[in-house]
């Protein structure tokens, strides 16, 4: 789980909100020019500063949330995530669960930031259909012990361009893990002591 997470992170906060603005503006990107620009980009903001983000996870939360937050379909994830609990949530616990999850996995995984390296990822070439509603990416990350892992981004297209929403990593999905995870943190105890636990792993005052 954490490989699969780390690798999500690894990649999408590497897109500046300026970038990807310019590649939906022009419309001039697919999706595999946005996961390669994206990967390019993430090179650049973290050369140099690992160190400094590492003694400051407080500019590194800050610096994931500013890059991430506008290409990430944060609702979207949490409620294939959440699935039935979804249906029978009322409109306040929605909103808070959204937030408290991408919040929540910023944070777990932040430090998966400091280890990236570009010439390990490698994005194949896209073989999707640019007409229908989502889109998957591939690539392999080459890890330590020498193998290649494959990596599968997956994208859904809306009105504002291309957002990402999942990744799959040698066939294990982050959403169908977290769904499954909390599907039965949720049935032993209750949808709202879930979502008050994700608040308090994320910092979060609930003042309500």
């Amino acid at each position: 789980m954490r490989l699969i997470l780390l690798s999500f992170f690894l990649l999408v906060t590497g897109f500046p909100a300026t970038v990807w603005a310019a590649a939906v503006a022009t419309e001039a990107q697919s999706p595999q020019e946005v996961i390669e620009a994206a990967v390019e980009q993430l090179a650049e903001e973290m050369n140099g500063r690992q160190e400094e983000l590492a003694a400051d996870r407080q500019s590194l939360y800050a610096l994931i949330d500013e890059i991430l937050l506008p290409i990430f379909d944060r609702k979207f994830a949490a409620q294939i995530v959440l699935a039935k609990h979804w249906r029978t949530a009322d409109e306040a616990q929605r909103e808070r669960f959204i937030e408290a999850f991408y919040q929540a996995l910023l944070r777990r995984y932040a430090d998966g930031l400091l280890d990236f390296d570009q010439d390990r990822v490698t994005v194949l070439p896209f073989r999707g259909d640019l007409t229908k509603k989502r889109s998957k990416v591939r690539s392999t990350v080459l890890l330590d012990d020498g193998t290649k892992a494959a990596v599968d981004y997956e994208l859904v297209k809306r009105d504002s361009g291309w957002l990402l929403f999942n990744v799959v990593i040698e066939g294990i999905s982050y959403v169908r893990n977290y769904r499954a995870e909390l599907d039965s943190e949720i049935r032993g105890s209750s949808l709202e002591a879930v979502i008050e636990r994700l608040e308090d792993e994320a910092g979060i005052v609930n003042d309500g």
